[in-house]
């Protein structure tokens, strides 16, 4: 049926949607998004380079757009459905992310477009944790938080039949697809009211911040929205400017001519209003929602995260740990400092294998000979053949459980020794979850392929 509504019109509709109940719920957020306007402003006024790279690349028009959210869901069945919920978005699972070794009782994966064009047209994405139940070292407290989660249904009813109409129909018409965005926005809402006891919230939060957060409330409520900056660190010093607290250091790499994967900062969880449920005294405070910024670079390959993950990993083990308030300005010198064998020249990256590239054909260009591959360092030699940064689409498990950890306070962090698995997440979600640099790499070559079939027409 040719008049289904486009999947990447309803991702935009949705994530526009979703970023005014947001700034409904959370007014800072609305400052955070004029900040970051702003710096993007002047930093392309600045630097034409990024100005031209990002109109080449077709990202220029996605810029003020771009948004990335986070929910955190309690049981596999909400997984599952929210996997089904996302596909009608055209958003799919990408990545999988443990962040219990950082102290963080969840795994993860990302919802989001994987074609270049749907990117381009919508880069909404949606950073989904599940709640690991068996990390909750105290058995009675456990089996309570499953029986809660057992009783509550996340999706209304209506969002449930048009996901099932969608799936047997293979798409939605467009005054249905209107009528699921607005279905799927409640999903996603806060609520003020918990269904859960003053008493019992206190032992989930004195379990861990985050468990509470999943467990005590009627849904997964949006926990940030991310918008992209071109220049994280002019943000970090406008929050202060503007009266916005930020975290005590930029998450990710250090600052770079040539930006490599994403860099994150956010301002501090806002204490909310809690009506609980039960007699007595009723009223208490949340504290989980905040806002975040980032700031993304090229995809690197196998090779280049595995020197980044070096890197980083010799700079805690250099400063003692994590990055605080107390060690910040040492973290980011030594950071800088171990960060300087990290080439910082796009070509560099590229021939060194270090991250992704997409290829063009310069206009006017062509050969008088077949090409194949092994003729690409040539034909860019030429300038026959130019090639430009696959920007990176994704999310660093370090740099999510920071965030994560910054915004739970000083007792926010707790040790878990058990292992990833990935297997568990997987049968939770119904579904495998997409390799990103699998999909970087094919879209390198892609782009490689079809170079070389137009130059040999």
């Amino acid at each position: 049926m040719s008049n289904w509504a486009n999947a990447d019109s309803i991702r935009m509709k949705f994530s526009l949607l979703m970023s005014d109940m947001y700034q409904t719920e959370v007014p800072l957020y609305g400052k955070l998004v004029d900040l970051v306007a702003d710096v993007n402003r002047d930093t392309l006024a600045k630097d034409p380079e990024i100005k031209a790279i990002l109109e080449k690349t077709g990202e220029m028009p996605r810029l003020n757009l771009e948004r990335h959210g986070a929910i955190r869901i309690g049981k596999a069945e909400e997984l599952f459905n929210i996997r089904r919920v996302f596909a009608v978005m055209g958003m799919y699972p990408v990545g999988y992310y443990d962040l219990a070794p950082a102290g963080v009782p969840v795994h993860s994966t990302v919802f989001r477009a994987i074609d270049s064009e749907s990117l381009n047209n919508c880069p909404f994405r949606i950073f989904t944790s599940l709640l690991r139940l068996e990390l909750i070292d105290n058995e009675a407290l456990r089996n309570t938080a499953a029986e809660i989660l057992a009783k509550r249904q996340i999706f209304t009813p209506r969002c449930l039949e048009l996901v099932e109409l969608f799936e047997k129909n293979g798409g939605l018409t467009e005054e249905q697809a209107d009528e699921f965005v607005r279905e799927a926005l409640e999903t996603f809402r806060w609520h003020q009211d918990s269904p859960v006891s003053k008493e019992l919230y206190q032992q989930l939060h004195d379990q861990h911040r985050l468990i509470a957060d999943i467990v005590a409330f009627k849904g997964p409520h949006i926990n940030h929205l991310t918008p992209r900056t071109l220049d994280i660190d002019a943000v970090q010093v406008g929050m202060k400017d503007r009266g916005i607290t930020p975290k005590a250091v930029v998450e990710g790499p250090p600052r770079r001519k040539c930006p490599i994967l994403l860099r994150q900062t956010s301002f501090k969880a806002l204490e909310e209003k809690v009506v609980f449920a039960g007699g007595g005294d009723t009223a208490g405070s949340h504290t989980a929602r905040f806002g975040e910024i980032e700031q993304r670079g090229v995809a690197v390959t196998e090779k280049g995260r595995k020197l980044y993950d070096e890197l980083l990993k010799a700079t805690r083990a250099a400063v003692g740990g994590a990055p605080t308030e107390a060690n910040r300005d040492q973290y980011m010198q030594t950071l800088t400092e171990k960060f300087s064998v990290y080439p910082d020249t796009y070509d560099e990256l590229r021939q060194q294998g270090l991250a992704f590239f997409h290829y063009t054909v310069n206009e006017g260009k062509s050969v008088d000979h077949k090409v194949t591959a092994n003729d690409l360092e040539a034909l860019i030699a030429e300038g026959i053949i130019d090639f430009e940064p696959i920007v990176y689409e994704d999310f660093l498990p370090v740099s999510a459980a920071g965030i994560f950890q910054s915004n739970l306070g000083e007792n926010g962090q707790k040790q878990y020794d058990e292992n990833s698995n990935r297997q568990e997440f997987e049968k939770a979600l119904g579904a495998t979850v997409a390799n990103e640099i699998a999909l970087y790499e094919a879209t390198q070559q892609k782009s490689i392929d079809f170079c070389l079939a137009q130059l040999n027409k």
